[in-house]
């Protein structure tokens, strides 16, 4: 019997003796975060699939993981022989996890969730889903009485985030943000987004891989703040900064007593997609509860121009970066073993020479061949590549920096590139130049133009599955909301000084992917009789790889836009290069022809 079957069966044992048949174990931790630390990998040790998106549901003789297209290789991989089933989201023959659970079970049973690891939002659906069938829903911590040696929570600590990087103080923001409980009628506001808590108070941390992030939760009043977190990750200095800045400090759990003490009279604001349901039952059932969008959430979205300085000087170090990485890749490809591995920890250290750099803002993406097929595809010992002149190399890499945080996605030719590569990576780059340039009135949601990135793959029968652009933070989290473009429905619309992401994709499985990537910031276009339009303008400084295009299946329109764009690489990063690296990056900036000879 493998360790996974042993804590299975453990797991088992303890639901009968609570008389619960099944239970569900969600990836994530009591913030909703994307990248969680070790103490709450809860799916990962009860089932061994480490994947970035899944949930585990076990009933007293079954157990399955959802998961989705990106990791079914994986999943199937590290699940075999684990008595865990891959359910494959998405697919038509999958049961989501609830009619799964309700074509299982019996009128009468009971489904055990703990309640920290599931939003307000997401306990209702499932508990209302549930009854329906006769089943009952209960909060239920199972994990803590199967997984008792789990690791600490980290205690690193915290750091302040300079106001010349942040442009606007915790104070300031403090102000601003008492203004919307005003508005929205609220004298209270308790926050668990760890992102939205590091904004606020402008203080970061290392507690989780690749986001900058500090483990706390908090609670905004008319007249006070309270960042609740372990003194061991505060030190003389940034206790006293918090103090200046108007806020107070308490222990990290001290967050269910503070509301349990709110007083009858207050109404409280809560964001129901992202409070955990234990916190929200802490709240008292007198209170009245509104039920909103975090104001926080959606004032991050929203750089201010000192952000954005920040994020343009990160773009020309990560720029200066991979304009010496891809050299440097160029130049000894097949002469020395470079694989997919090694290259990504070789692009850490070209990046690691730029000045304010942090970190990785996620894990390198390199994909070679029939890997880059693979959407969120992670080089392992046993998957490396090697890398030859055969195929492409799909890079998706990003830089956190004081600056800013970025994220770029290039493919590039090792070789001589087949006309399928080249019709595909064309189609792709007509899709990101056509959203690109986009002038669209305000208002608009990114629902509605994410067509433009597809249309000429649609006019081909092909397709990509995922969205074409998420949100990004301000030395924050890669994979920042509330704006998105993709074919879901999202209610957010585009507003001047979101940044967000360009990222078209086609991916052939077990030959190759193609996805381009920029990100770009939302700006005024033009006022005219029929209201104020807006366009997109691109920050990523990178060239795109000229070999792979088919210059003929271009507009004339969307040539211009490239040769202007490459000439804005070329202008803004040669001054960072010395000769032989600008040679380089001047050649592969080069107008795509001559149209005087057209």
């Amino acid at each position: 019997m493998t360790e996974i079957n042993e804590r299975l069966a453990k797991l088992r044992e303890i639901m009968k003796q609570e008389g619960i048949s099944a239970c569900i174990v969600p990836g994530t931790d009591p913030h909703a975060s994307e990248y969680i630390a070790d103490f709450w990998k809860e799916r990962e040790w009860i089932s061994g699939f480490d994947g970035s998106a899944g949930t585990a549901a076990v009933t007293l003789d079954k157990a399955g993981v959802w998961t989705d297209s990106r990791y079914f290789l994986q999943g199937a991989e590290q699940l075999e022989g684990t008595g865990f089933e891959l359910m494959k989201q998405g697919l038509p023959d999958t049961l989501e996890i609830i009619p799964w659970l309700i074509s299982e079970l019996k009128v009468g049973e009971k489904v055990a969730v703990n309640s920290q690891m599931f939003s307000v939002n997401a306990y209702v659906a499932m508990k209302n889903e549930l009854q329906s069938n006769g089943i009952q829903l209960v909060a239920l911590d199972l994990m803590a009485k199967t997984w008792t040696d789990r690791p600490a929570l980290p205690l690193n600590k915290l750091f302040v985030f300079d106001v010349k990087y942040a442009g606007k103080s915790a104070a300031e923001k403090l102000e601003i943000l008492r203004g919307e409980l005003k508005k929205a009628r609220a004298n209270a506001f308790v926050l668990s987004a760890l992102d939205d808590i590091a904004w606020l108070f402008n203080i970061r941390g290392n507690d989780v891989s690749y986001n900058p992030v500090v483990i706390a939760y908090a609670l905004v009043e008319e007249d006070k703040a309270t960042l609740f977190i372990e003194n061991e990750k505060l030190t003389s200095e940034t206790k006293a900064y918090l103090a200046a800045e108007g806020v107070s400090v308490a222990p990290y759990l001290a967050v269910y007593d503070s509301l349990r003490n709110i007083t009858s009279e207050n109404a409280v604001l809560i964001d129901g997609a992202k409070l955990n349901q234990s916190l929200y039952e802490a709240i008292p059932e007198a209170c009245a509860k509104r039920n909103m969008m975090s104001p926080v959430f959606r004032l991050k979205s929203i750089k201010n121009d000192v952000e954005l300085n920040g994020v343009r000087r990160a773009m020309i170090k990560d720029g200066v970066a991979l304009t010496r990485f891809f050299m440097w890749l160029e130049n000894n490809v097949e002469k020395e073993d470079i694989s997919e591995i090694s290259l990504s920890k070789k692009l850490y250290d070209f990046r690691a020479e730029q000045e304010n750099f942090v970190g990785e803002s996620f894990g390198t993406i390199a994909g070679y061949a029939g890997h880059g097929a693979i959407v969120h595809y992670h080089a392992l010992p046993d998957t490396d590549a090697t890398l030859v002149t055969e195929n492409i190399l799909l890079l998706d890499s990003g830089g956190q920096y004081f600056d800013g945080t970025t994220d770029i996605t290039r493919t590039i030719t090792l070789g001589k590139p087949t006309e399928q590569q080249i019709a595909d990576f064309t189609m792709v780059l007509k899709g990101h130049i056509n959203l690109g340039k986009a002038v669209f009135p305000t208002g608009t949601r990114g629902s509605q133009l994410d067509i433009l990135a597809r249309k000429a793959l649609w006019d081909n029968c092909l397709n990509y599955g995922h969205g074409t652009g998420h949100g990004i933070g301000h030395f924050l989290n890669v994979h920042e909301g509330p704006q998105s473009i993709r074919m879901d429905e999202n209610p957010v619309t585009l507003q001047p000084g979101m940044i967000i992401s360009n990222e078209p994709g086609m991916y052939r499985a077990g030959e190759y992917g193609i996805r381009i990537e920029n990100l770009v910031h939302v700006v005024p276009a033009a006022k005219t009789e029929f209201g104020q339009f807006l366009t997109f303008k691109t920050l990523t400084l990178f060239p795109i790889d000229k070999n792979l295009i088919d210059v003929y299946a271009l507009e004339m329109d969307e040539v211009d836009w490239l040769d202007a764009y490459h000439q804005k690489v070329f202008e803004t990063l040669s001054p960072y290069l010395n000769k032989e690296e600008q040679k380089w990056l001047k050649e592969k900036c080069e107008v795509l022809y001559d149209k005087e000879a057209f």
